[in-house]
């Protein structure tokens, strides 16, 4: 074969290949066209470089030469007619997306049963008068004991009752507080109230004033309890303090009274509220003197939500006050209690297992 026409061949290769690659309506007449002409078998391409063997030997460099340009021109006829089908369908789906449709909501996060019981609270307390204040989680011996009126040899003491740090007792350093006893997490959040008074005694001192103390914490405490549907060994307080000059116990029970109706009022049939049953039983706690337990009616029956009283006169002399010029009282009850009874949640373990499915209906 000689040099012209082998070229000649090629020439008209390409040409064909470059109008299929053209004329291509579709993926599938793309394909059939590539496999046509560049297929790795029986391409036709393929068939002609089989001829190189018939051209004379002077001549197989031009030969070779002409073979790789039409080679290259064919593929990128093939990729140009692959852009132009790809730019085609993007286009067809961009018609036929409706913009009328609706989005796709996006799924956001939400607050935690036990934070939204939190700030409920904040906002009813807020509302009667109280602020809201913190205090650390890891305590000394004074604020969780002592200034509380809980004397060394109290039951309410021992190490299998509280979350110890550590047990040197002796001399203070890691674990220990500034009077050398261990520190621990604290097992309620009247160590708050201590803090609180102490302060404001401090600046009575600096202001030749003695405001009235009038504060709600709300905070996480720990007593190793068997986790059951009532207990676990971690779980949230909100604690309640009033001092000032004539406050009685009727000052105490009107609060109480006064936040469940706020926190549980639901309207009834007939346009009216629902009364929320509460009831005070006689009880004791080392800081308050009298003390009650305090229950509310929950699925048939009575469920304790906390304990309250009146400040003991040992605490308000721990902290600088003279109880024969001061009063006050003193609540606390537990958040997640409270929660479960909005809720109508049977086992407090819910709360902490993170099922989204369970945290998905508040």
């Amino acid at each position: 074969m000689s040099l012209q026409d082998f070229i000649a061949e090629l020439d008209s290769l390409a040409g064909e290949a470059q109008d299929a690659f053209t004329g291509a309506a579709d993926r599938d007449a793309l394909e059939a066209a590539r496999v046509e002409f560049l297929g790795a078998k029986a391409g036709r391409l393929k068939a002609v470089q089989k001829g190189m063997g018939k051209v004379d030997k002077t001549d197989k460099p031009a030969a070779g030469q002409k073979l790789n340009s039409v080679k290259k021109a064919i593929e990128q006829a093939f990729e140009q007619a692959t852009g132009r089908l790809s730019a085609s369908d993007g286009k067809a789906k961009q018609d036929a997306f409706d913009v009328t449709l609706p989005g796709t909501p996006v799924r956001v996060g939400r607050l935690h049963p036990i934070t939204q019981t939190i700030d409920r609270m904040k906002e009813i307390m807020g509302r009667l008068g109280f602020s809201a204040v913190e205090g650390p989680e890891i305590e000394d011996d004074w604020h969780n004991f002592e200034a509380l009126n809980i004397p060394l040899s109290h039951p309410a003491r021992d190490p299998l009752d509280n979350f110890y740090l550590s047990t040197a007792t002796k001399t203070a350093g890691a674990g220990a507080g500034p009077d050398g006893k261990p520190l621990l997490l604290r097992s309620q959040t009247s160590t708050v109230q201590i803090r609180v008074m102490e302060q404001c005694i401090a600046n009575a001192v600096a202001s030749g004033a003695q405001p009235p103390v009038r504060i709600v914490s709300l905070g996480r405490v720990y007593r190793p309890d068997t986790a059951d549907a009532t207990h676990y060994p971690m779980f949230h307080q909100i604690e309640g303090l009033l001092v000032d000059k004539g406050v009685t116990m009727a000052d105490l029970k009107s609060v109480l009274r006064m936040f469940c109706q706020s926190y549980y009022k639901r309207d009834t049939d007939d346009g009216s509220q629902e009364d929320v049953h509460i009831r005070f039983r006689p009880s004791f706690f080392p800081f308050t003197e009298p003390s009650v337990e305090v229950d509310i009616n929950w699925q048939g029956g009575w469920m304790e939500i906390g304990g309250a009283g009146m400040v003991d006169p040992n605490v308000l002399r721990a902290v600088g006050y003279d109880p024969e010029e001061v009063t006050g009282f003193a609540f606390g009850m537990g958040v997640e209690r409270i929660a479960m009874r909005q809720h109508n949640i049977t086992d407090i373990r819910d709360l902490y297992t993170n099922d989204v499915r369970f945290l998905a209906q508040f």
